[in-house]
């Protein structure tokens, strides 16, 4: 039955955009760059079980990186080489809080972090051009093939997360996939057990972030303007929210949880005559409280009983 689901749900993802008209296809692309995004952040927080606020800073740092490049004529896989490497380098460094402080603690080094990116973004208009943001970005070609319209560009993003997904799901069930369970569970019982944490856990930050920089580059094409309050704390909370409600720790949660955040509420919008917010709000409130493993974890109690 799952590998019949997800047969269906890869149907529907490759027939949807030729039914929607381009705002629904624009919905369905920016469900995509989320999702990219989320898996990151499930990767450090779901797998590794270290908290972070600074997942929407990351997504800027790539769409920044690769809109700076493209816009000067530079060829979009480079962006992504560079944008990749780039966030991978400042997240093994901001791992390093980590190593001394958990928990809120945590919480509020990465909430730094994440602050500075959004003030670096606003106030150095000589590299970002500030509040005026960035326009023009230009949407991929690929060996002759153009990406330019709404359809195509929808799948190159979406043969983007087929990749990332696929080497997520060969990290998790990898050597450092079960260490980074084991640091979740219990960091002194896994160090106990000859699990290097300290490595372990900066690595954890370095792919997180890295795939959350992967997902900044399609970001920027997919709206083709950037500007800096797009990249604020709002976009990291609204991150965790997806991990959250779809399932911290699942491999699927992510695609659920970005479903939950992005398609839901727009659903909402055109039945519930200006009270959406209200009731998505509600709901997650209520999913939270009963069920602190999400939506999967609710599937999962519900299949056992």
């Amino acid at each position: 039955m799952k590998k019949l689901l997800l047969l269906g749900v890869l149907v529907a993802l490759l027939a949807a955009p030729f039914f929607l008209k381009p705002y629904g296809i624009y919905l369905l692309t920016l469900w995509v760059v989320m999702t990219i995004a989320a898996i990151g952040l499930n990767l450090t927080l779901g797998y590794a079980g270290q908290i972070s606020l600074a997942q929407g800073a990351f997504v800027g740092i790539g769409a920044y990186t690769g809109a700076l490049l493209t816009t000067q004529g530079w060829p979009l896989w480079c962006a992504f080489v560079i944008a990749t490497l780039l966030s991978l380098a400042i997240g093994w460094l901001l791992g390093y809080p980590a190593l001394r402080v958990q928990h809120h603690y945590l919480a509020f080094v990465t909430l730094s972090f994440a602050t500075l990116v959004f003030l670096m973004l606003r106030n150095e208009e000589w590299l970002t051009k500030g509040v005026y943001g960035i326009s023009g970005i230009p949407r991929p070609t690929l060996l002759g093939w153009s990406a330019k319209g709404p359809v195509a560009f929808y799948f190159f993003c979406l043969a983007i997360l087929a990749l990332v997904a696929a080497a997520t799901w060969w990290l998790v069930r990898s050597p450092w996939g079960r260490a980074f369970t084991a640091l979740r569970e219990n960091a002194m019982r896994a160090d106990s057990l000859g699990v290097d944490t300290r490595r372990y856990t900066l690595m954890a930050f370095a792919f997180g972030s890295a795939i959350g920089g992967i997902a900044g580059v399609l970001y920027a094409p997919l709206v083709q303007f950037i500007e800096p309050t797009a990249f604020n704390l709002n976009l990291s909370l609204n991150l965790l929210l997806m991990v959250m409600v779809g399932g911290s720790g699942y491999f699927l949660g992510p695609f659920l949880g970005a479903a939950v955040s992005v398609l839901l509420p727009e659903w909402m919008r055109f039945g519930s005559e200006g009270l959406y917010l209200i009731f998505y709000g509600a709901a997650v409130m209520v999913l939270m409280a009963f069920c602190p493993s999400g939506l999967l974890g609710l599937a999962q109690r519900v299949f056992r009983r």
